[in-house]
C-alpha cells in the first residue's frame, strides 16, 4: 500500500430520520464520529461532512433544518470527495450518505462499510 494516508469521508445519517430533532441529529453526529478513531487509528486521515457544514451554515445565520441546509450540506459532501479518497458508509437510511457513495463509485473511489475492510497504513511520520 501506498505510505500516503488517505482521507476518508465518513457517511451515514445525520438529519435523516430525526424529524428536525436536535439531540437526534446530535446523537446521528456522535455515531459517525464514533468512526473518526478507528479511521485514524488505521493510519488515515477521517472527515466528517457536517465538521465543514455545520460550521458554514452558523456563518450564514442557519442551522441544519433551515432551507438552506440542503444548499450547504449536500454542496460540502460532493465538494469534500473531490478531495477525498475514499468513502466508509457506516449503517441506516441516508439519502445523503447515499448520494456520497453514488458520487465516489462514480469517481472511481473505494467505498468501505466497515473500518476493518479499510487497508491499514503503518505511518513512517517523523518524530
Amino acid at each position: 500500500m501506498n505510505d500516503k494516508p488517505l482521507l476518508i469521508l465518513i457517511a451515514g445519517p445525520y438529519r435523516s430520520g430525526t424529524g428536525g430533532d436536535p439531540q437526534a441529529m446530535a446523537d446521528n453526529l456522535a455515531r459517525l464520529e464514533a468512526a473518526a478513531w478507528p479511521v485514524f487509528e488505521a493510519g488515515h486521515l477521517p472527515v466528517i461532512g457536517e465538521w465543514i457544514a455545520l460550521p458554514v451554515l452558523r456563518s450564514a445565520g442557519a442551522g441544519p433544518t433551515d432551507p438552506l441546509a440542503d444548499q450547504v450540506l449536500y454542496p460540502v459532501a460532493d465538494r469534500l470527495l473531490a478531495r477525498c479518497d475514499a468513502v466508509l458508509r457506516l449503517p441506516g437510511d441516508s439519502t445523503g450518505a447515499d448520494q456520497d457513495v453514488a458520487t465516489a463509485r462514480l469517481r472511481g473511489l473505494p467505498v468501505y462499510h466497515d473500518v476493518a475492510e479499510i487497508p491499514r497504513r503503518v505511518p513512517q511520520e517523523a518524530a
